[in-house]
């Protein structure tokens, strides 16, 4: 079983950036899928991205694409989240998932959070306007 742990959110303008990051532990990291999701208040938790266990192949939310990044750095265990051009919209609760590998070769399990296994604490992203 992974431990998950997000840092990185926080108070940012429109248009601004954060990168969020995702501390793993555990041996089974660079077999899993990673993913993001995120939650408003008064709102169900959403996919936001998802990384294969290499991180060759990625999967975007129509909403984030092109303004969200996901990347992987295997060797610290660690997943990442690039968000730039940052809208109020984006403003949620950030959660770091990780989820076995097998989910990665279908669409709707990649980015359905009941195929996650693991989840982090979250992580607050407020973009004022």
């Amino acid at each position: 079983q992974v431990q998950l742990v997000e840092s990185g959110g926080g108070l940012v303008h429109v248009g601004g950036s954060l990168r969020l990051s995702c501390a793993a532990s555990g041996r089974s990291f660079s077999t899993d899928v990673m993913g993001w999701f995120r939650q408003a208040p008064g709102k169900e938790r959403e996919f936001v991205a998802a990384s294969a266990p290499s991180g060759s192949s990625t999967h975007y939310a129509d909403s984030v694409k092109g303004r969200f990044t996901i990347s992987r750095d295997n060797a610290k265990n660690t997943v990442y989240l690039q968000m730039n051009s940052l809208k109020p919209e984006d403003t949620a609760v950030y959660y770091c998932a990780a989820g076995g590998s097998a989910i990665w070769y279908s669409r709707s399990s990649r980015s359905s959070t009941r195929r996650y296994d693991s989840w982090g604490q979250g992580t607050q992203v407020t973009v004022s306007s």
